[in-house]
């Protein structure tokens, strides 16, 4: 009698956790400059153009210092796959073809996100991403893309 309360009492719980554990994980990222930066939003493409390498200034003029983290970073690959559908191979591969070609170079890697704000917040002219909403001074977000659901 007891264990059929306390397995009446147990199954809402269980029916959460089974819920949250098939939902995915998703979170949203956010492509960051200085508060100052006359840059107020970007597209999606023109996002893609400057971490690519395609572009590097902003739709103004003013030069672009891109900013991404390291490639081992785990958060790396969710932000190109969000950002331009390519797995994180892929953009290696790209950077990879582009300097042996002299073409272009990757945007520079720092060490962490606290780094990337702080860089962020020391240059007006640098973009990064970040995968949490900014909120300390000094920092906007110009575009906010959402994570890719995994397969």
């Amino acid at each position: 009698m007891a264990l059929r309360k306390l397995l009446k009492l147990l199954r809402p719980l269980a029916a959460v956790a089974l819920l949250a554990c098939a939902l995915p994980a998703r979170a949203d990222f956010y492509i960051v400059v200085h508060a100052s930066n006359p840059q107020r939003s970007l597209t999606q493409k023109e996002a893609v153009d400057l971490f690519m390498g395609r572009s590097r200034a902003f739709a103004n003029g003013d030069f672009a210092l891109i900013f991404d983290l390291p490639r081992d970073n785990p958060r790396r690959g969710d932000f190109y796959k969000a950002l331009t559908g390519m797995s994180v191979a892929q953009v290696n591969s790209y950077w990879s073809r582009l300097m042996f070609s002299g073409q272009s170079v990757p945007p520079q890697a720092l060490a962490d996100e606290a780094a990337m704000a702080g860089m962020l917040r020391r240059n007006p002219g640098a973009l990064g991403w970040l995968s949490r909403e900014p909120t300390e001074p000094g920092l906007r977000a110009v575009l906010v893309i959402k994570e890719a659901a995994n397969p």
